[in-house]
């Protein structure tokens, strides 16, 4: 249920946005399709490590498809989204020793118009090792996600995921703490002991175990049938 609602939290992000597609291609439809139908066979676009990694699935292109995450040694695979965490152009990095603290931050298509008001991306974290999956907007008001998210890097720890926006003169860090059960999507303030930390720091030397840092696709994977048909349906 949880991943369920933050799918279609990240859709609505979008979901009021066109992108300029051929004409044989419409975001709508895409974002609400009860089952994309592209043949393009899945691929890792972000490693964590020998067992945990995310997958693109049923790609129309690099930005367009649907995600995953996978811990094949756990045996979970828990869906992220669609046409969303793939276009994150920032830095990314997973370090909590542990496992339980995932983040996954989304942007938009290229392309993508977000309105007058804008479009406010969101990450997926999880705090139990990516069973479950919440979502938390992490900027606000963007014109051009994808373009904006370059000057991101996010960053999960054993406590903390850290948002740092590069700025000229230094990055300016926000650090929200992960907190088992909490919900940022809520209205419910931290329970006692916890803070959200502004103008903070990233900690030095967190890594992701891959040395991974970026999401990376292979574009010269296509689909036989980038036209296919999209049936709406998806609830």
């Amino acid at each position: 249920m949880v991943r369920k609602i933050f799918t279609l939290a990240l859709s609505a992000a979008a979901i009021g946005c066109a992108a300029q597609q051929p004409w044989s291609f419409n975001l709508a439809d895409f974002l609400m399709a009860k089952e994309l139908p592209y043949d393009s066979p899945p691929q890792v676009i972000y490693r964590i490590d020998d067992h945990r990694f995310v997958t693109l699935e049923k790609y129309r292109d690099c930005n367009h498809g649907e995600t995953w995450y996978n811990d094949t040694r756990a045996g979970i695979r828990s869906h992220l989204g669609r046409g969303l965490v793939e276009n994150f152009q920032g830095r990314l990095i997973n370090a909590d020793p542990k496992g339980r603290n995932l983040v996954f931050p989304a942007a938009t298509a290229p392309g993508t118009v977000c309105g007058d008001r804008g479009c406010d991306p969101m990450l997926a974290y999880s705090t139990d090792g990516g069973r479950t999956f919440r979502g938390m907007i992490y900027f606000e008001h963007s014109f051009d996600p994808y373009v904006d998210t370059r000057a991101y890097t996010v960053v999960a720890d054993g406590s903390r995921v850290y948002v740092s926006e590069a700025r000229q003169s230094k990055p300016y860090v926000v650090s929200y703490p992960l907190v088992p059960g909490y919900s940022y999507t809520g209205k419910d303030a931290l329970p006692d002991g916890y803070e959200i930390k502004f103008d903070t720091a990233v900690p030095s030397g967190l890594r992701t175990p891959s040395g991974q840092d970026h999401i990376t696709c292979d574009a010269s994977i296509t689909p036989t049938n980038p036209d296919a048909p999209l049936v709406r349906g998806r609830q």
